[in-house]
């Protein structure tokens, strides 16, 4: 009777060990599942703090040819202006009196570069220095003298156009003569230097040398 009893007793145990063994492997399931993300979470972070991002910037300055054709297109640009005054005189001796004649010219001789005349590579870039090479400065218009301001200080007899051309070409090479020195065309290159070096620093370039065509 009592192992009967006892028998009874084991059989109705029997299916809630089993639910409760099953729950027990849940669980385990669950923990093992838990344990694997975390460790897989640690192996990433770890792995993205050993590597770096690295972001590359690409600093060179190149000039178009759109931006070069645009320069060359202005042509002409001016450095130095020199205003001048020059009087010029002329007598024709005659038998009992001399005819004279004396002028007064003024005009504005202007120094500078016509880059229309720059050759083709008049701009080159060697790693980070940008090499610009400019025609020689030059007389940029060769009708610099003002007919309007001319004036006539004395004239005596009466003087054909051929004379009075004379004098104004005479003026003409006096005034080149006092104006296209050495030095107002050194004090020309300074200016066209400064002017272009700080233009293309302002375009970003780090470097940059000017020099002039012989």
């Amino acid at each position: 009777m009592e192992n009967n009893k006892s028998d009874n007793i084991r059989r109705r145990r029997g299916p809630a060990a089993f639910m409760a063994g099953v729950t027990r492997i849940k669980i385990y399931a669950v923990a093992a599942i838990l344990v694997v993300a975390v460790i897989a979470a640690a192996y990433i972070i770890r792995s993205c703090s050993k590597s770096s991002v690295t972001v590359s910037v690409d600093d060179k300055i190149n000039i178009t040819p759109t931006q070069v054709l645009a320069m060359k297109e202005i042509g002409e640009w001016e450095f130095l202006s020199i205003e001048d005054e020059e009087m010029i005189d002329t007598v024709r001796k005659r038998l009992f009196r001399n005819d004279e004649l004396i002028r007064i010219y003024s005009g504005t001789l202007r120094l500078g570069i016509d880059l229309r005349q720059a050759s083709d590579n008049w701009l080159t870039v060697n790693g980070d220095t940008l090499n610009v090479v400019l025609p020689p400065v030059r007389l940029l218009d060769e009708d610099f003298i003002d007919e309007a301001k001319t004036q006539s200080f004395f004239e005596s007899g009466t003087w054909s156009d051929k004379a009075r051309d004379d004098m104004y070409h005479r003026a003409k090479s006096k005034m080149k003569a006092r104006c296209l020195t050495k030095e107002n065309i050194a004090s020309a290159e300074a200016n066209a230097s400064k002017q272009f070096f700080q233009m293309f620093k302002a375009m970003g370039f780090e470097y940059v040398t000017v020099r002039f065509e012989k």
